[in-house]
């Protein structure tokens, strides 16, 4: 225990990290509650609305397009050059 603090300080200290674990505590314990209560209306509803919610907007099957480019040589050449210069740079 340091010198230079008294008594006071030290349970106060204390005091004060024992309720910031019990509100930590707390808190997570009422949010995962509320959320469990969040998703069971959620599933209620959809089970109304024969298992789709109507707020949410209809999902593709498939990714989109992937768009693809060829470089020149001299485009390759080039992007080569700056990999290497950002390579140089890191190592030094």
């Amino acid at each position: 225990m340091p010198e230079h603090v008294s008594i006071l300080q030290l349970v106060g200290v204390a005091t004060l990290a024992v309720a910031a674990v019990i509100w930590v505590a707390v808190l997570v314990r009422v949010l995962r509650r509320d959320g469990e209560a969040h998703r069971a209306r959620l599933m209620e509803l959809a089970r109304r609305r024969g298992g789709r919610l109507r707020g949410l907007p209809h999902q593709r099957r498939k990714g989109p397009h992937v768009e693809h480019v060829e470089l020149t040589p001299a485009e390759q050449d080039a992007f080569a050059f700056l990999a290497r210069q950002f390579t140089d740079d890191r190592l030094a």
